[in-house]
């Protein structure tokens, strides 16, 4: 079994910093991941709010910080976390596939996924119509009418994207206004090709057994239904966080999302946790990044304490 100094689970913006803090701290890191490093931020057409940048694409963002990582000594390792086991000695052991590797500390950084509306037709057509990542898969409906469910910054800034390769985009959601901030709002309404379904929840993707053809919606004022024609639905109506393998730590709230203190900490000492995976408010790679940042720093002075002790 290898064994490492620290090991980071997750290579979003938060994992990719904290590695880097802890290697340039001369400690031996892993990084861990199951897919493609720089997390969400793939899925992320433009990042107008991250400093240093008025704007760059998520995917060019995620290539700048994975380099920045392992030109530092990083290794990134490809696996499929199952779990932590609190191993002898105060090691941890990270249980995966295809080969458990262990450490005296560990910093959880799995991020979330894209809440499902759990509707009829959504699986269905899951890949023939419906869709959680505009970058992906906007080209696919080049002037073609779309509809994003959501009203928060994801939903409104994928929205515009899709502006720009459809015919026309129908936002839906289900309060009489938007929660993204401001400049977004803006952005969206001077847009001739978005328009907005207010006061509305889908109850339904419908589609000819082949592609989506629609959305069933409900008004919640006027108790109507009706369906809003689209060749593609994009969904964006929040996460929830990828915590299952961590659940048997009782590390979570009743929700999922991991509890730390302002220190990344959990209850577990060496155990730390940052991100999207993370119970707050605020989730944006701005604040990933320097959540990274404190646990790499408190993942050193912990190890630290070991030695002398």
């Amino acid at each position: 079994m290898k064994e490492y100094d620290l090991v980071v689970i997750g290579a979003g913006p938060g994992g990719m910093t904290a590695a880097l803090y802890g290697a340039r701290a001369n400690l031996k890191v892993a990084m861990i991941d199951r897919g493609v490093y720089g997390g969400q931020m793939n899925n992320t057409a433009e990042v107008e709010n991250y400093p240093g940048f008025p704007s760059i694409l998520g995917p060019e963002l995620g290539e700048k910080m994975y380099k920045s990582t392992v030109d530092q000594g990083v290794e990134f390792v490809y696996g499929d976390v199952q779990g932590i086991e609190l191993g002898e000695n105060k090691r941890r052991i990270i249980k995966m596939d295809p080969e458990d590797i262990s450490a005296k500390a560990v910093i959880i950084a799995t991020g979330s996924d894209n809440r499902k509306l759990g509707i009829p037709g959504e699986e269905e057509y899951s890949g023939k119509g419906v869709s959680y990542c505009a970058v992906c898969d906007g080209a696919f409906f080049k002037d073609e009418d779309v509809a994003v469910v959501g009203g928060g910054d994801s939903a409104i800034s994928e929205g515009l994207y899709l502006a720009n390769v459809t015919k026309d985009v129908n936002v839906i959601h289900r309060r009489d206004q938007l929660r993204a901030e401001k400049v977004l709002q803006t952005r969206a309404f001077k847009n001739p090709k978005m328009e907005f379904t207010w006061g509305s929840v889908p109850v339904e993707i419908v589609g000819d057994e082949n592609k989506v053809t629609g959305i069933k919606v409900h008004n919640k004022k006027t108790d109507e239904d009706k369906v809003i024609p689209a060749a593609g639905v994009f969904i964006y109506i929040g996460n929830v966080p990828n915590s299952q393998p961590f659940q048997d730590l009782n590390i979570t709230d009743k929700d999922g999302w991991i509890i730390t203190n302002d220190q990344m900490e959990t209850s577990i000492p060496g155990i730390y946790a940052i991100g999207d995976v993370r119970q707050k408010k605020l989730r944006q790679i701005v604040t990933a990044v320097g959540e990274g940042g404190i646990a790499g720093q408190n993942a050193f002075e912990y190890l630290s304490s070991l030695e002398e002790n």
